[in-house]
């Protein structure tokens, strides 16, 4: 089965990231609207935007699955899609809006929190600090297919900086890293079983608290970053301020008031580039008796 994969990714390689792509984009709306994962999605968009004309809800999943799959088809291309430089004159295949907040995380001395979400390639941040010396680690959720999670994991480990499976214990090894004065990333728009209730799209919606955790515990800078797709085949990274995340009577950070910050600005991005965005997932699963208790953003 590695084998095979493996010839998938290195046929990926010899078309080039435009028309591995394209193969990508064009299998995934094929077939992902013959999946189950597809009833979820239009589920999750119409609860999104209630009112929304059915065929502009099936455009919409349609479009999801079209980045889903361009962003399959990009895989074996990670290390060249991303080529920003900004002492170049002319503008490459990425752009970096905020790289000046990406140094002040670099050259601070302090741990620091990066947030993240699934929108356009969301692989692209995590590269960009490995390019610019930024000491991160990236938390990454691996593939149920082992086959595809061994490939991955040695495209990731070339491009990118520290890499940390989500697993039981990997809290421990976090921590550490920002002990240490490290930077961790992780992406926050998908449903924790264990998780505190934020609002998302207008409803509850369980999200890993650990950042909100270690936010409090290391009061470190917490930024958001987000990758936009553009036409042409290009990208846009976008790097937040740090966040002025809420505060308790004790001046100590709120761990479910932190976690609604990072995710009313994840919720924003979405909004504005809702094709981009990653439907297809299960978000809302909270108990009926705990939904009293979510606030609102």
């Amino acid at each position: 089965m590695v084998g095979l994969v493996r010839s998938v990714f290195a046929f990926s390689k010899a078309i080039g990231p435009e028309r591995s792509g394209a193969v990508g984009a064009a299998l995934a709306r094929a077939v992902g609207p013959l999946l189950p994962a597809h009833r979820t999605a239009l589920a999750n968009i119409r609860a999104a935007y209630p009112g929304k004309p059915e065929r502009e809800v099936r455009a919409l999943a349609r479009a999801a699955w079209d980045n889903l799959g361009r962003t399959g088809g990009e895989y074996p291309h990670l290390g060249t899609l991303f080529d920003f430089d900004p002492d170049r004159a002319e503008p490459g295949r990425t752009e970096v809006d905020g790289i000046e907040h990406f140094l002040s995380l670099r050259d601070d001395g302090r741990p620091g929190i990066v947030f993240s979400a699934h929108l356009a390639n969301w692989e692209l941040p995590a590269i960009c600090a490995a390019r610019f010396g930024l000491d991160a680690t990236a938390v990454f959720r691996a593939p149920n297919d082992p086959a595809v999670a061994r490939v991955l994991h040695e495209i990731r480990s070339e491009t990118m900086g520290g890499l940390e499976a989500a697993r039981q214990g990997a809290a421990f090894a976090m921590q550490g890293t920002l002990e240490k004065g490290g930077h961790l990333g992780m992406l926050i728009d998908q449903h924790f079983t264990r998780g505190v209730i934020v609002n998302f799209l207008g409803r509850p919606a369980l999200v890993n608290p650990i950042l909100g955790k270690f936010a409090r515990r290391f009061d470190c800078p917490v930024h958001g970053v987000r990758v936009i797709r553009l036409p042409g085949h290009r990208f846009r990274l976008q790097l937040t301020p740090p966040l002025d995340l809420p505060r308790d009577a004790e001046g100590l950070i709120d761990v479910q008031g932190a976690m609604q910050a990072m995710t009313s600005v994840v919720e924003g991005w979405v909004r504005e580039h809702p094709e981009q965005w990653l439907w297809m997932h299960r978000r809302w699963r909270v108990p009926a008796g705990a939904q009293a208790k979510v606030s609102s953003p």
